[in-house]
């Protein structure tokens, strides 16, 4: 299993994500809950499809943290 780094938004009236290490895929939801549970079925839908295609699954390579600021 590989983890990937997945970035979530929250815009006005609905949150998004993506993950920086495979271009093209993102979600959309109400809630974030609920984008999470989109953004992993997105994800490993892509990854399969990249698979039964004979093609390369992109690494993670991106990493996060966090900067505290007084």
């Amino acid at each position: 299993m590989t983890d990937y780094l997945v970035i979530y938004e929250q815009g006005d009236t609905s949150w998004g994500a993506y993950s920086p290490d495979v271009p093209g895929v993102f979600a959309v939801g109400e809630t974030r809950s609920e984008t999470e549970a989109l953004m992993a079925e997105a994800l490993a839908a892509h990854l399969e499809l990249l698979r039964d295609r004979g093609l390369p699954i992109p690494q993670p390579h991106n990493s996060a943290g966090l900067v505290q600021v007084a």
